[in-house]
């Protein structure tokens, strides 16, 4: 008994003893369970990010990889990547975290692979995927999309592959340039350039190299006959000889292309048919279509007047006399088979020109007619349609005599006489007037011929501009 109480004060110190320790260990305790904690947390972290870091990196391998054919990785992130990275495992790939001299490159790739991905799902319809690929994408570079749209640009050819020239020749014609020597240079000095660019030809035959690389044919590849065939739809049967020559600024062999001799023979036989004659006052047919006064077919001339006219008095005030400012337009069109359209109207060319682009015109007030060129100059005859038939609102309310004489007028014709003339560097672009009468003949047989005087501020010359929409489109070939 004297034994019990000696081990309850054993215990008793014990317990006092250990609670002590208690209380001076616990926060060392609770420090090294946070730090513990906190090591756990960062080592299961670590194994997540080198998880990340490896299926990253994987991935990279497989772009990279699939660009020589090795790999298909646009059926791996449905299927799941697990197979993926075995493989790359197998084969010896290294799918650690990537090294900081190269980190850079890696999350390029991953984010150029990424957004890749988005886009395929995008236009798979996926788009919930799409958004999350393309968020990926943007936090690893925010400027992948950019980058992207850079690269996929297509690069010029090297200087080394094709001339530094505006043409952009072909390589051929360079290396038959450094083929000749210095003899034969010397030589080449005088002869002009068709001449030349011939021969060089001759050696290459080659028309053109395209300027970017490309996957489609290029029109290159196509044979010389064919593009002689095309060269003619381009001038087309209305003689656009304008869009003729900008194909020759493409390069050497479009530029030998549009100087084809039956092109413009053909052009020539369009404009001045039977009496175009032989290249006796030319060196070729393109000169003789150049320097031969001829008429544009590729606008409309215009021929803006301008005059001043007296008043009626007014009732009121006898001394009021006012004045008038008329001010009125003449179009003419031609086209290369004779044809004619000419409108007189006070309307501005915005609103006028769209009524001479048909050979049929619908507006009643265009006169159709024909002409010939006769040397340097035009001679027209249009005709007026008759008036039969119901008259206008205001003509109701004419005088009798003027009713009577509409009415008995069966045939109106006017004939014109022109001249061609060139202003400065502006070829054959002036028409001046040379002569101008009308023609009437009533339903009763009479016959009345009236001749104009033509002074200079009532009949001002015609000047050519040029109309985009009447060469748009072409219908038929030069034939």
């Amino acid at each position: 008994t004297s034994e019990r109480p000696k081990v309850d004060d054993d215990l008793t110190i014990f317990r006092e003893q250990w609670q002590r320790e208690l209380e001076t260990a616990l926060p060392d305790q609770k420090q090294r369970s946070d730090t513990s904690l906190w090591k756990d947390a960062s080592n299961r972290e670590d194994k997540g990010s080198n998880k990340e870091n490896e299926l990253a990196n994987a991935l990279v391998v497989l772009s990279l990889t699939a660009e020589d054919g090795e790999i298909d990785v646009r059926t791996s992130v449905k299927e799941g990547f697990g197979n993926q990275i075995n493989l790359c495992r197998d084969r010896g790939l290294n799918l650690g975290p990537p090294s900081q001299k190269s980190d850079t490159l890696p999350l390029e790739r991953q984010a150029k692979y990424l957004f890749l991905k988005g886009v395929e799902n995008e236009q798979n319809g996926t788009l919930y995927e799409a958004i999350q690929f393309y968020r990926r994408a943007v936090q690893l570079v925010p400027d992948i999309e950019f980058r992207l749209y850079d690269a996929s640009k297509p690069k010029p050819r090297d200087r080394q592959d094709t001339e530094s020239t505006e043409d952009g020749l072909e390589t051929a014609a360079e290396q038959d340039v450094k083929a000749y020597s210095d003899d034969d240079d010397n030589d080449d000095e005088g002869e002009d350039l068709l001449s030349r660019l011939q021969r060089f030809f001759s050696r290459s035959c080659s028309l053109c190299v395209p300027q970017y690389e490309q996957t489609m044919t290029h029109i290159s590849s196509l044979p010389m006959e064919i593009v002689l065939y095309i060269l003619r739809w381009v001038v087309s049967a209305d003689l656009d000889i304008r869009s003729l020559e900008l194909c020759s600024r493409v390069s050497r062999g479009f530029y030998l292309c549009s100087r084809d001799s039956e092109i413009w023979r053909l052009a020539c036989l369009r404009v001045w048919g039977a009496n175009c004659g032989g290249l006796t006052n030319y060196e070729s047919w393109r000169q003789m279509f150049i320097d031969r006064p001829r008429l544009h077919f590729n606008g409309c001339y215009i021929c803006k007047t301008t005059y001043i006219r007296h008043g009626e008095n007014s009732f009121q005030d006898q001394f009021y006399r006012p004045w008038h400012l008329v001010e009125y337009y003449r179009y003419l069109r031609f086209f290369p088979e004779g044809v004619v359209l000419m409108l007189t109207t006070p309307d501005d060319p915005i609103t006028s020109l769209a009524h001479l682009r048909q050979r049929t015109p619908r507006n009643p007030a265009v006169l159709t007619g024909h002409y010939r060129l006769h040397e340097d100059r035009v001679i027209m005859v249009l005709k007026k349609h008759g008036t039969q038939g119901k008259m206008s609102g205001n003509n109701r309310y004419r005088a009798r005599h003027n009713r009577a004489t509409s009415s008995d007028l069966e045939e109106q014709n006017y004939h014109l006489e022109l001249q061609i003339n060139s202003y400065r560097n502006r070829l054959h672009t002036q028409l001046a007037w040379q002569g101008y009468s009308i023609f009437m003949k009533l339903r009763n047989g009479a016959e009345s011929t009236s001749k104009f005087e033509l002074p200079m501020n009532r009949y001002p010359p015609f000047w050519f501009s040029r109309v985009k929409s009447y060469t748009a489109e072409s219908e038929n070939p030069l034939q």
